[in-house]
């Protein structure tokens, strides 16, 4: 299995970057809150739906060896562990 050409930091960096420069004006619309986004941070191609691991696939089916970051649309993390998720306000 193929394995991204950056750093985790490199892709941290970038995936915020592309989502808050570029992407996040399309997609935080009604019926896209609280949805899952994965970004491919080379390419800045996405996919939403309703399960990270599926975005995520359907980005490697075009580029194997992707650095793929992922957001939950309009809230402060992707998943909440004994706590609870934070809406973002835009």
């Amino acid at each position: 299995m193929p394995y991204p050409k950056l750093s985790d930091e490199e892709i941290v960096r970038r995936g915020k970057e592309l989502y808050d420069n570029h992407i996040r004006a399309q997609v935080e619309t009604a019926e896209n809150i609280g949805k899952l986004i994965s970004i491919n941070v080379e390419t800045g191609d996405y996919e939403i739906g309703d399960d990270l691991l599926i975005t995520s696939r359907r980005l490697q089916a075009k580029q194997p060896d992707a650095a793929i970051w992922g957001e939950r649309i309009g809230f402060d993390a992707v998943y909440a562990v004994g706590g609870s998720l934070v809406r973002t306000i835009q």
